[in-house]
């Protein structure tokens, strides 16, 4: 099962502006695709049911690849699209992070037929990452805009169609980058801060789901860089890895031990990461 990961391009970052495979020893496999509608890709996720992994492109459209690259379905040109982070809600839709109208778009995972915005549009300044939990609560953390904009914090929307949110987290030493739910239900964030500072502090910040009580702070310590940590996911084994600028970095989820660089690549600028098939 290799690692796939998107690397920014353009604005986003130095990097290859493709997805990348790599094997479990982190040795390079090259791309994992070399389909022309993927460009300067962003999030990942893995549709079990189907055995699909979904691809956000900056071509404003979302892919579906096959365990070969091969891209089986595609959503078309979707305009303004801007796609972050993409995740499958408890209703089996394709969501998917709306950067420049700063929402979330839920889509059929077939990715034809109506698409449907779940939040108003500009609901929050700076979307980071969304994840949905086991019982359906929408989790989305919002970060802070170039113009200083918005809150570092982590917002709840309880399951139903009134979705009426609750800020979660405070936590001044937070500014997310993306945000999954681990299997005990608690909330984990990639965190830079101060965003975009040379010298800021970066880690992954354990927070309960009921109460938004940071719970513990993985840290790389001398193990890996970890600069500009960005998308999160969990292995089949409950590891939790971290793309990153060069690398993915791993996390003995349990223990909150750093594993180190699983993967070192020149210019990776990792965005999202994925096992896959």
């Amino acid at each position: 099962m290799p690692f796939l990961v998107t690397s920014a391009a353009g604005v986003n970052g130095d990097g290859y502006g493709m997805l990348l495979a790599f094997d479990r020893a982190g040795r390079s496999l090259g791309a994992f695709s070399s389909d022309p509608r993927i460009f300067d890709p962003r999030g990942l996720a893995i549709a079990e049911r189907n055995e699909l992994l979904y691809l956000n492109s900056g071509s404003d459209r979302i892919l579906a690849l096959d365990g070969h690259g091969k891209v089986v379905r595609d959503s078309g040109p979707v305009p303004e699209l801007n796609p972050g982070g993409g995740a499958f809600g408890p209703d089996g839709r394709y969501y998917v992070g709306v950067r420049s109208a700063r929402t979330i778009m839920a889509l059929s995972p077939t990715l034809d037929g109506a698409r449907e915005c779940i939040l108003p549009t500009g609901f929050v300044p700076f979307p980071r990452g969304f994840a949905f939990s086991g019982n359906g609560t929408l989790f989305l953390s919002s970060g802070v805009d170039p113009n200083g904009e918005g809150d570092n914090t982590i917002v709840a929307f309880a399951h139903g169609l009134n979705r009426k949110p609750t800020q979660l987290v405070f936590d001044p030493e937070l500014s997310p980058l993306d945000l999954t739910v681990a299997s005990n239900g608690n909330i984990l964030v990639s965190s830079e801060h101060p965003f975009g500072s040379p010298n800021a502090v970066t880690s992954v910040r354990e927070y309960g789901a009921a109460d938004g009580q940071l719970i513990r702070v993985l840290s790389a310590g001398v193990s890996a860089e970890f600069r500009r940590p960005r998308g999160l996911r969990f292995g089949p084994d409950s590891t939790l890895y971290c793309a990153a600028q060069d690398e993915v970095v791993g996390f003995d989820f349990a223990s909150g031990r750093c594993l180190g660089a699983v993967v070192r690549y020149p210019r990776l600028n990792g965005q999202a990461v994925a096992l896959f098939p």
